[in-house]
């Protein structure tokens, strides 16, 4: 399993329209098989900033299963308005849980 997470700037004009999107973006990511989890977080001390979490089940789940699926195409429709709003992409090994 890998985690991805996603640092986004959202204007505060724009937070309702990025919530709603991502809601919708989340159910569609649940109808993948390489999607285990999904979450969407809002800074409490900064609240243009967010933090998108999807635990993938491996790297080649989420690069090759997911992205050249027709659920991918879906997905990415719904927060493609966002992607000049990335701060930062990553996948990090999970190392230990409780």
């Amino acid at each position: 399993m890998v985690v991805e997470y996603i640092r986004y700037k959202v204007a505060a004009t724009g937070a309702e329209a990025f919530e709603q999107d991502y809601a919708n973006a989340g159910a569609v990511l649940a109808t993948s098989p390489h999607c285990l989890r999904y979450e969407l977080s809002r800074c409490v001390d900064e609240p243009v900033s967010y933090v998108v979490r999807i635990e993938w089940d491996s790297i080649d789940g989420h690069m090759r299963g997911f992205r050249s699926s027709a659920v991918f195409q879906r997905f990415f429709a719904l927060v493609r308005p966002y992607v000049q709003q990335i701060e930062e992409m990553r996948h990090y090994e999970v190392l230990s849980k409780d």
